[in-house]
């Protein structure tokens, strides 16, 4: 999967990465607080853009009460009163959704009734918006409010903020998972509660930042042949609120109404106070993120007119996140020796193509695999006291960049645990004797282990009591490559006419492991019965 260069892309890209790591049969609580937090700051992100554009709709109405601009102007505040309207509804219809979800996963949290119960419940999203196609009327409520928004401006001015609204329906990619390529499956299926309602808040954002553009176009075009005007507002407007440290932080700052011949110049307060003069009223600015959180950027915008200067400041907020990594062990939650064992791996923000593991030098750990799928060998033991650190890098975005190390997460490395001696899979106890005659050979048996590892019998003492006779034995059989009861001449001999009542011991019993440690396992004490 190759990195979009649009920063609106990169963060559903971001979004749908970690997404495969709450998957995870582990699933972190950080990975669930910081769709928590996610969706919190796009809240707020939504409150400040609502605020400009309020400012925007009001000067429209403000400047259809002067004297000689009501019917100049009236066609445009009408086309803005309906853009507010619908882009309301549409949020408040979102709304609506998170409100859905949380009730299907169990209801609000009684420590955050903000949140769902259950924030990890993939289920919620996957019924209502999947297997009741709740997410194809989502789909079709964003593609029609755009086109709504795309009618509302001149047909040139459409073209020129269609590229611009991040408010859109990217399709989504045919896969093994999403074999037709279905715009709900691919967004919501298996998605946790927590991270829709971060997904919601994204599209409520997408919402507002679309209608900003909107309403500050139909403002220009209302002022569109003016020469002369005596009200002004400086507007920044970012086109994304939400990046990842590195990624490109693009905006527009420009006064609402302007003259081409009257250029604007816009100081900047990041950068020692950069000026820079308008081109057709917009000065476009760009910066690389940095830090983490809540970004503000500000500074003021000076026109001349015949009246004199006016200044105006401006700013605009937007949130930068940390990039992190998960780390999905794929069949337990420690690592075994001797064993392959399976791990899934993930970075937000970068794709799984570009992610790979280093182990520390003689810490007897290697891994194979690549695009997220990896198997990792370890040949020593580490507890929680001293575990096996591993390092997660990914490549950089820049072809002449270095790898970026995203994390280092420590695991716990065990041998693999004793099986239980059995003979027919029976463990002790009674045993006809008619089957016991025709058996072969004890195996090692391990019992509740997802791994396929195999243990070989090399050494046991075979006894016998027969019913009302003597003792006899012990016989020692030894064998590297499994031990057999036909091994011992004395103990075949016995085999053969094994009879009710005998009592057999099996000690001594030693099996080797894959990890090639050798363990002494429990005795078996049997019973022959008719």
């Amino acid at each position: 999967m190759s990195i979009p260069k649009e920063p609106r892309q990169i963060m559903i890209n971001l979004m749908y990465l970690v997404l495969t790591a709450l998957l995870a049969l582990n699933v972190s609580n950080e990975i669930l607080n910081a769709f928590k937090t996610l969706s919190s700051s796009i809240s707020r992100s939504n409150w400040a853009i609502d605020q400009s554009t309020q400012e925007i709709y009001n000067a429209i109405k403000e400047n259809e009460q002067k004297p000689g601009q009501a019917e100049k102007v009236r066609p445009f505040r009408l086309k803005a009163d309906e853009v507010v309207k619908q882009s309301d509804e549409l949020v408040a219809f979102f709304n609506e959704w998170k409100r859905r979800i949380v009730i299907q996963a169990g209801g609000y949290s009684k420590e955050d009734t903000t949140i769902p119960d259950k924030m990890a419940d993939i289920d919620a999203t996957t019924t209502l918006l999947v297997e009741k196609i709740g997410g194809d009327t989502v789909r079709d409520k964003i593609g029609k409010f755009r086109q709504f928004l795309l009618n509302s401006v001149s047909r040139f001015d459409s073209g020129q903020i269609s590229p611009l609204m991040p408010l859109r329906v990217d399709s989504c990619k045919k896969d093994d998972d999403n074999p037709t390529g279905e715009w709900k499956r691919g967004n919501f299926e298996h998605m946790p509660a927590i991270a829709a309602l971060a997904m919601f808040s994204k599209f409520q954002n997408d919402v507002r930042s679309s209608e900003a553009i909107v309403v500050k176009k139909l403002f220009e075009e209302a002022h569109l042949h003016d020469i002369k005007f005596d009200t002004t507002g400086a507007i920044a407007i970012p086109k994304t609120s939400y990046a990842l440290a590195g990624d490109k932080i693009e905006a527009s700052i420009l006064i609402a109404a302007y003259n081409k011949s009257n250029k604007p110049v816009v100081t900047i307060s990041q950068g020692g106070g950069t000026k820079k003069e308008a081109v057709n009223g917009i000065v476009p600015w760009e910066t690389i993120a940095s830090g983490t959180g809540l970004q503000t950027v500000k500074g003021t915008i000076l026109l001349k007119t015949e009246n004199g200067d006016i200044t105006r400041p401006w700013s605009f907020d937007y949130m930068v996140g940390s990039t992190g990594a998960s780390l999905q062990l794929d069949k337990m939650n420690v690592l075994y020796i001797g064993v392959p064992n399976p791990v899934s791996i993930s970075a937000a923000g970068y794709s799984v193509e570009d992610v790979y593991v280093e182990f520390p030098a003689n810490s007897g750990a290697t891994s194979e695999g690549s695009n997220g799928k990896f198997t990792f060998k370890v040949t020593k033991p580490y507890n929680a006291a001293n575990p096996l650190m591993v390092d997660i890098y990914a490549k950089s975005k820049d072809p002449k960049g270095a790898p970026s190390k995203i994390a280092s997460m420590p695991l716990r490395v065990k041998y693999i645990p004793d099986p239980v001696p059995v003979v027919n899979q029976v463990a002790g106890g009674n045993f006809k004797a008619s089957l016991w005659r025709v058996q072969i050979a004890p195996q090692a048996y391990l019992k509740d282990f997802d791994f396929e590892a195999k243990f070989t019998i090399t050494s046991i003492q075979f006894s016998v009591l027969p019913k009302g006779g003597d003792y006899i034995g012990p016989f020692t059989i030894n064998s590297p490559s499994g031990c057999r009861f036909t091994d011992n001449s004395d103990v075949a001999k016995y085999m053969s006419r094994a009879k009710q009542g005998d009592k057999i011991f099996i000690e001594a019993i030693k099996a080797k492991g894959p990890d090639g440690q050798t363990r002494t396992l429990n005795s078996l004490l049997f019973t022959l019965t008719n």
